[in-house]
C-alpha cells in the first residue's frame, strides 16, 4: 500500500487530496514518461454527484494501487511498490487521460 496524494480535484473520489475509492488502477502499459500514464479509476465529479459516493470507502492516505506501467521501476507484478505516489492532473479534468502518475520512474 502506498501513501497517495491526489491533486485531481475534479475526481469524484478526491477528498482533500486523499482518495475515497479504496484502490486505483494506473494505466500506461507502454509508458516511458509520467505523462504517458493515467489514473484509470478517475471518475469526473458532477454537480450534485457527491451524494452518490460509496458509503463504504472513506478518504484514506494509504491505498492499494494496481499498475499497468510495465516500465516503471515501482511496478512489481502489476502492483505499485512505491512508498509514496502522486496522482496529478489539470484542474477541471474530464477524463482519465488528463491525469498522470507523477511518481512514475522509467526503469531504464
Amino acid at each position: 500500500m502506498a501513501d497517495l496524494k491526489c491533486s485531481v480535484e475534479s475526481c469524484l473520489y478526491n477528498e482533500d487530496h486523499l482518495c475515497s475509492k479504496g484502490d486505483i488502477m494506473v494505466g500506461g502499459k507502454h509508458a516511458s514518461t509520467s505523462e504517458e500514464t493515467c489514473c484509470e479509476s478517475f471518475a469526473r465529479r458532477r454537480e450534485g454527484q457527491d451524494a452518490f459516493k460509496s458509503s463504504t470507502c472513506h478518504p484514506t492516505r494509504t491505498i492499494s494501487i494496481d499498475c499497468e506501467a510495465a516500465k516503471c521501476v515501482y511496478n512489481a507484478n502489476y502492483k505499485c511498490k512505491a512508498s509514496h505516489v502522486d496522482i496529478k492532473g489539470c484542474s477541471g479534468c474530464c477524463d482519465c487521460h488528463e491525469t498522470a502518475c507523477g511518481t512514475f520512474t522509467d526503469n531504464q
